[in-house]
């Protein structure tokens, strides 16, 4: 799996937003991690099971420092501007959790090669459909 030369993952907009908290947690019970790069999010949960920890949705959005979604790309792959979040399902606990990571342009390929296989497992929980 690889980004398309003229779609980047950074450009694709998903048709609507997913809520970072899950909405039955309450306040004391945060179920979003964050991370300041994609090398200390890797470390911690690149090995985490595909089953207990189901990826079903990501977000990479590009903001400057206030927040604002959308900032101008400024030439350097390695400013990091970007937000990428993960949405996860503890299907054994019924968790739902989230992980907000600080990513640049530069960590793609690394984004793509933890994404790949996450896909490749939502293809075969969805097997019956997608066999001819």
């Amino acid at each position: 799996m690889q980004a398309s030369a003229t779609r980047r993952l950074w450009e694709c907009k998903h048709s609507y937003y997913c809520e970072e908290e899950n909405y039955f947690a309450s306040a004391s019970n945060k179920t979003t991690l964050e991370f300041k790069s994609f090398a200390a999010f890797l470390s911690e949960e690149e090995d985490a099971d595909k089953d207990y920890n189901l990826l079903f949705r990501w977000d990479w959005t590009e903001e400057d420092g206030d927040g604002d979604s959308q900032c101008a790309y400024n030439g350097d792959d390695y400013y990091r501007n970007g937000k990428l979040s993960l949405f996860f399902m503890g299907q054994r606990k019924g968790l739902y959790r989230s992980v907000t990571v600080e990513v640049c342009r530069a960590d793609e390929a690394s984004v793509i090669k933890y994404l790949a296989p996450r896909w490749q497992h939502m293809q075969e929980l969805w097997a019956p459909l997608t066999c001819a």
